[in-house]
């Protein structure tokens, strides 16, 4: 991995190099898409069976595209027990961290005759997109469904690319059984995007869509906001680790590796104050990645955008962190729970030597679903939050507002809304 001196300019010129990789960048493919999200918008499921011949080489049609109960049983039976348990145990954890966030109503009554509140009311559809393909990503899964079961969303579609013999990969289907999804359908790519944005004779439409996915996907969740609500434009994956001379350089460079084997775009820096660090994990760098077996993935990545930054001090190395708001952060120093306070950007922070960002990826229960692409400035990890909405509640009695119904129509004539004060003055115009 190259080692940088980090100074002004070479933070400039890696912020710089990083955000090449957003997907807003992507506009070659922007037509495309369009027109793929116009054609499901007007012909529905004709367009949905069309592209999913297309792209994915499976014959689909309305009596086929949503998944059996049949076929959920045939896919359980083929899933590794080990596997399985090992899935009921990582959502035992997932469920626990995020009952934690659940939100409730709330209601302020003063003496004066007046009640405020909030109530708090779940989603009532959602819509999960789940990457298709040989992988199968059961993580994802389990991260984008629970939350959305525990806000007490009622209807959770889980949408994913067939194979071409026109089954859902078998873990993935029994993950979202497991989870709590209560339809799947064979379809992927923006055409899926599109079918719960805007329903078709199959699919009815969704209030929100969430889950990860390529480009087209990216994009086609950018083209239908507005028309439903989304969860992120997400990018590739990156992971940033706050180190200094205490750190284990194995153990470091392990854990860059393993964002690294993501995809070429994947991103992985190294923050330290020690250049005997930088030079070690350089090394055990390049000796893990000729032995992994994505090793041209990992490589092409290194090469791309991995990089290890030389600080002068610890508050230098932290700036940088807050500068680059990585999607994941590992802190591997003296004092990790004091340096994690002065940090004030990140998707997930991970404390310790023993806290490895797989550990978030798949079991310890924080949602992975991560802003990316420097967006930890001002978005959030996925979350209950994401599958709730909140109204409002004002209740004055005649008595609350006759105290200050003079100066709610002072404010409205003031901005010249005559309608508005009269809509207050009315109810006292016997005075």
């Amino acid at each position: 991995m190259r080692i940088i001196k980090l100074d002004q300019a070479a933070r400039k010129n890696i912020l710089a190099d990083l955000l090449k990789r957003d997907p807003n960048n992507y506009t070659a493919y922007a037509d495309t898409v369009a027109q793929i999200v116009e054609n499901v918008k007007t012909k529905g499921d004709e367009a949905v069976f069309d592209y999913t011949r297309q792209f994915d080489h499976a014959h689909i049609t309305s009596d086929t595209i949503k998944v059996t109960q049949e076929e959920i049983d045939e896919a359980r039976s083929l899933v590794d027990k080990s596997l399985l348990e090992v899935m009921e145990k990582s959502m035992k954890n997932i469920r626990r961290y995020h009952e934690m966030q659940l939100r409730r109503s709330w209601f302020d009554s003063q003496p004066d005759g007046t009640i405020l509140g909030q109530k708090v009311t779940a989603l009532g559809s959602v819509g999960v997109y789940v990457p298709g393909g040989k992988a199968a990503y059961p993580s994802s899964v389990l991260m984008n469904i629970i939350p959305a079961e525990v806000a007490g969303v009622k209807r959770i579609v889980m949408v994913t690319p067939p194979g071409k013999d026109g089954k859902v990969n078998p873990v993935t289907l029994t993950a979202a059984h497991l989870a709590g999804a209560t339809e799947v359908y064979k379809v992927g790519g923006a055409q899926a995007v599109a079918a719960l944005a805007f329903g078709t004779e199959s699919i009815p439409r969704v209030d929100k869509i969430v889950g990860p996915g390529n480009i087209f996907v990216a994009l086609a969740k950018k083209a239908v906001y507005g028309h439903v609500s989304i969860d992120s434009i997400a990018g590739p994956s990156e992971i940033l680790v706050l180190a200094d001379e205490t750190a284990n350089p194995r153990f470091v460079a392990a854990d860059l590796l393993s964002q690294a084997e993501h995809d070429e775009l994947a991103s992985a820096i190294l923050v330290t104050t020690s250049m005997e660090l930088a030079q070690k994990v350089s090394e055990e760098a390049e000796k893990f990645t000729a032995m992994l077996s994505r090793k041209e993935i990992i490589q092409a990545s290194l090469d791309n955008y991995g990089y290890i930054l030389v600080a002068d001090s610890m508050e230098e190395a932290i700036d940088t962190v807050n500068a680059i708001a990585p999607e994941h952060l590992e802190i591997v120093t003296k004092n990790p729970f004091e340096d994690m306070t002065k940090v004030r950007n990140a998707g997930a922070i991970f404390l310790g030597e023993y806290s490895s960002e797989p550990l978030g990826d798949y079991f310890a229960g924080p949602n992975h679903v991560l802003p990316t692409n420097g967006t930890a400035k001002f978005f959030s990890p996925l979350s209950v939050d994401d599958f709730i909405k909140k109204s409002s509640i004002i209740y004055y009695s005649r008595e609350a507002l006759e105290k200050v119904h003079k100066d709610i129509e002072t404010f409205a004539e003031s901005e010249y809304l005559t309608a508005h004060a009269n809509s207050v003055r009315v109810r006292f115009e016997e005075e």
